[in-house]
């Protein structure tokens, strides 16, 4: 079974351990290719959520690995990438500047001639930006984002939801009383089997000091939510929409019916402005879609295969 290859990218900003140095953070992702190809010019992004990390896209890495590059980072402060020394970076521009980073990366390493984007929740958002800035300078255009239960208007309950178990130092003794906990906060995930959920469940946790497990993420990445008023998200929802609208990239939006942070008035709205959204939802899901299911690994195969 394919497995893939985790790599480093220097991106600016302090990480935590050197505070006083400017060599900025490392940001790490994972690469998945089965193409024969380590050069090949098609790039497929998979951006996860706010506190989940790269492997979390394992399952749907392996099916798309046969069509080029599949590169899934750790967003910074998650997963095996550097934490941050100054909680405030924790934001979605600073991510958008990675991720700038990154793709300069790999285009240098063997150019891009086509880069498709999958974003789950807080990667949906970077990658909207992404495709709606314009004037970023990116190594070629976003050609075909999927966002995953997330648009411009994000609801401001679960934002709170989500809240309230951001940062929480819990310690565990297990894998497997880690993976309990998580799943009675994730239980918008939807049905999932034992092994699938130790799956998705391992790499959110390392081994803490004493021993025990912690969660991967910088309990600091819960500091900007903590800080953000309902003034200030929705002014970032009108900024958001006009991104949207700049959108050119042929999109899929994929949404979980019993969603709380995805209304189905804010997509059908994606449906009808900017790039006009192709809208699959799944019924027993909330927020979010793992794409661990063949139902929805398949549909987002097919829309960026063409099929």
């Amino acid at each position: 079974m394919i497995e893939p290859t985790l790599n480093y990218v220097p991106c600016p900003g302090l990480d935590a351990t050197s505070p006083m140095e400017s060599n900025g953070h490392r940001m790490a992702y994972w690469e998945w290719n089965d193409t024969g190809n380590p050069a090949h010019p098609r790039v497929l992004m998979c951006v996860h959520g706010l506190s989940r990390q790269g492997r979390d896209f394992d399952v749907f890495a392996r099916r798309m690995a046969k069509y080029g590059r599949v590169i899934c980072p750790d967003v910074v402060g998650r997963g095996k990438s550097d934490w941050l020394a100054d909680p405030a970076g924790y934001q979605i521009p600073s991510y958008v500047g990675d991720m700038l980073v990154l793709l300069h990366h790999l285009h240098a390493k063997a150019p891009i001639t086509q880069l498709d984007w999958v974003g789950t929740s807080m990667g949906g958002l970077i990658g909207l930006v992404v495709a709606g800035q314009k004037e970023l300078p990116l190594p070629v255009p976003v050609h075909s984002l999927v966002l995953n239960d997330v648009g411009p208007t994000v609801q401001w309950d679960a934002l709170q939801r989500i809240g309230s178990y951001l940062g929480r130092p819990l310690r565990f003794d297990s894998v497997e009383s880690a993976a309990e906990e998580m799943r009675k906060i994730s239980m918008g995930f939807g049905p999932h089997s034992a092994e699938d959920w130790l799956a998705l469940s391992r790499p959110m946790v390392v081994r803490a000091a004493n021993d025990k497990l912690r969660l991967h993420y910088d309990p600091g990445i819960a500091s900007p939510m903590r800080k953000m008023t309902k003034e200030a998200a929705e002014g970032g929802e009108r900024y958001l929409w006009k991104l949207y609208e700049q959108i050119t990239a042929r999109t899929l939006l994929l949404r979980g019916a019993d969603s709380d942070l995805l209304s189905k008035e804010t997509a059908e709205r994606m449906a009808q402005v900017g790039p006009h959204a192709q809208i699959k939802e799944f019924e027993f899901v909330g927020h979010a879609p793992t794409l661990v299911a063949e139902e929805q690994g398949s549909a987002v195969e097919r829309f960026l295969c063409g099929n």
